[in-house]
């Protein structure tokens, strides 16, 4: 479903990602962790071809991303995915409805696919029921808790049925409950929607429960990748300090 090979990105002197390799299989959730600053979310940017890799290739559902040779062919490749992000990036100024909404309206206006203003409502309030958001359809995003929000924000990331979810550290800003919450909700919409998942994270062992496979990013490298309980037995020096939280090991605190 994903297929990344051999990427790489700089950023001036710095290397973020040095010749990467990973393959997501269709239907299940990988976690890619790793301590902050390892460039977990830049590698997501460049799957989601908002940012362009210095080498190497990535695909998306058979399509190249990174040689697709217009915005437009982008955009052709980017509509099999769903995104949420750290802070849901909700519109403040939108009701709950209009903010789910807005993925299949703008499709509409930029002609991308023909969707009727009821087929939108139907989409829209079978999705706020399936999330228990109906009794927020009508609240602004300031009305409503952090929690509640990225539950919008997981609405408004399915709302267009895509193929593949992207999670961008879905649990920032929250409390161990409300995270929880949002774990749980991300099993429950995968077992409804049946997905493929990637989530970046650094939040171990909790982003073990929804995962396949995970896959650590330290050093411009996948260090190590495999189910979750391959990695919880990992004798890798850096993976082990990593899940036990310790300061002691190769991974540098800065």
């Amino acid at each position: 479903m994903i297929s990344i090979r051999s990427v790489s990105k700089s950023f001036g002197a710095q290397v973020v990602l040095d010749g990467i390799d990973l393959e997501i299989a269709p239907g299940m959730t990988t976690a890619i962790v790793g301590p902050s600053g390892v460039g977990k979310s830049v590698l997501l940017k460049l799957i989601m071809g908002i940012m362009d890799v210095d080498s190497g290739q990535i695909e998306v559902g058979g399509a190249s991303i990174t040689s697709a040779s217009s915005e437009r062919e982008k955009a052709r490749i980017r509509s099999s995915l769903g995104v949420l992000f750290q802070s849901a990036a909700l519109f403040d100024s939108l009701t709950v409805y209009d903010n789910v909404a807005f993925p299949l309206l703008e499709r509409r206006i930029k002609g991308q696919k023909k969707v009727s203003r009821s087929e939108v409502h139907k989409r829209v309030m079978d999705t706020l029921e399936a999330l228990s958001l109906t009794r927020y359809t009508s609240r602004y995003i300031e009305e409503i808790s952090l929690g509640v929000r990225k539950r919008v924000g997981m609405a408004r990331a399915l709302i267009t049925e895509p193929k593949i979810l992207l999670f961008d550290e879905p649990n920032t800003g929250l409390d161990p409950l409300d995270g929880q919450e949002v774990y749980d909700l991300i099993k429950e919409c995968k077992e409804r929607w049946g997905f493929t998942g990637v989530v970046i994270s650094h939040e171990i062992p909790e982003v073990f429960q929804v995962s396949d496979r995970v896959a650590m990013l330290l050093g411009g490298k996948i260090i190590e990748e495999g189910p979750p309980k391959e990695l919880s037995r990992s004798s890798h020096p850096a993976v082990k300090q990593f899940l036990e939280g310790s300061i002691n090991g190769p991974i540098k605190i800065q």
